[in-house]
C-alpha cells in the first residue's frame, strides 16, 4: 500500500515539472512577441529621427515640438535658427525639432 502512495505521488509530481517550462516558455514567447511589436519599431522610429536631426541644413521647412512651423536659417551644433515670419527667427534646440512639413500633406 505504501508503495503504490509512492509511486502515486512520484507521477503527480511530473507534470508540475512540465507545468513550469510551459510558464517559461510562454513567458519567452511573450517577451518576443512585446520585442518585434513594440520596442523595436521604436528603436527604428527614433534613429529615423537622429539621422533627420543630423542632416538638417539651411533652408529646410521644419516643424517644431511646439507646433512652431519655420525655415532653417542657421544650424549650429546644438540649435537651430529658425525664420518663422520674414525676418523674425527665433533660436530652437535641434532636439524639439521634430520632421520635415514637406511630408505633411497641404490641404
Amino acid at each position: 500500500m505504501n508503495l503504490i502512495t509512492i509511486l502515486l505521488q512520484t507521477q503527480g509530481a511530473q507534470p508540475g515539472g512540465l507545468q513550469q517550462y510551459s510558464f517559461l516558455i510562454m513567458m519567452l514567447l511573450i517577451f518576443v512577441v512585446m520585442y518585434f511589436f513594440m520596442i523595436r519599431p521604436q528603436q527604428k522610429k527614433q534613429k529615423e529621427i537622429a539621422k533627420f536631426r543630423e542632416n538638417i541644413k539651411k533652408g529646410d521647412k521644419v516643424v517644431t515640438v511646439g507646433g512652431i512651423y519655420g525655415i532653417v536659417a542657421d544650424v549650429k551644433d546644438n540649435h537651430l535658427l529658425l525664420e518663422v515670419d520674414n525676418g523674425v527667427k527665433i533660436k530652437v534646440d535641434k532636439t524639439c525639432v521634430v520632421n520635415d512639413i514637406t511630408d505633411v500633406q497641404s490641404k
